[in-house]
């Protein structure tokens, strides 16, 4: 009788400290996240809004510039056709109707007819930076956080350690809590990893937008050399 007593003694503290170590897992992100002072806890506030604005950015603008991309594959054929047969006013009613950033640049081309060709140029040119301007409105902040992020993680951890420090020099004895020092030491860390997730995504979405905004800087191009080709055909 008395080994089925321990028996279940034995597991009920078992059942206990699971529970135990469960439950203190589950406060644990938390802990280590807001328990690192006023200091602590505004610095991860700071790395937090950091990771909101990457992410907010980075969408807001890879939306903006597919957007940018999308063009009925017939289009410049059709401004070619109403450029051969005269019809000016037919071309640019179509471009007019066309919102990207190649109908734009046409636009601006067809209402220059008549003058030279260089100064057609010059015009499409011009414009072109304005749509690059355009397509790169706040990429560059993506570029900025993907440093930033990193850097005030550093910072937190540097916090962190100090504090941890500190509380060790004012316990003012021999003997070192290891949960106090422990307890600095997780939250500096927690800054540098959340820091460090900040810079990858913002680095990472970064080069992704520079990516795709090349391939439609390209697409330009080629569509601009097509329409100064359909002008320099001979009449």
């Amino acid at each position: 009788m008395s080994i089925f007593l321990q028996m279940d003694t034995v597991a009920t503290a078992t059942n206990q400290a699971v529970e135990s170590i469960a439950t203190k897992k589950e406060l644990t992100l938390m802990e280590i996240i807001f328990s690192g002072g006023l200091v602590g806890q505004l610095v991860m506030t700071a790395i937090f809004i950091m990771l909101f604005l990457t992410i907010y950015l980075y969408l807001e603008r890879l939306m903006a510039i597919k957007a940018a991309s999308k063009m009925d594959q017939n289009f410049m054929t059709q401004i070619k056709m109403h450029l051969q047969q005269g019809k000016i006013d037919n071309a640019k009613m179509l471009c007019a109707a066309t919102n990207s950033p190649v109908a734009r640049l046409i636009e601006k081309g067809i209402s220059r007819i008549g003058k030279p060709l260089e100064d057609i140029n010059i015009a499409i040119e011009n414009a072109g930076k304005l749509e690059v301007y355009k397509l790169e409105k706040n990429v560059s902040l993506l570029a900025t956080l993907s440093g930033a992020g990193p850097m005030t993680g550093f910072l937190g951890t540097v916090i962190g350690m100090v504090m941890a420090f500190h509380e060790m020099a004012a316990s003012g004895s021999n003997k070192i809590e290891m949960s106090v020092l422990a307890e600095g030491i997780y939250t500096a860390m927690m800054t540098t990893v959340v820091g460090l997730i900040v810079g990858i995504i913002a680095y990472v979405g970064y080069n992704h937008l520079v990516s795709i905004t090349d391939k439609i800087v390209h697409m330009m191009e080629v569509n601009v050399v097509d329409f100064l080709d359909v002008l320099n055909e001979p009449v």
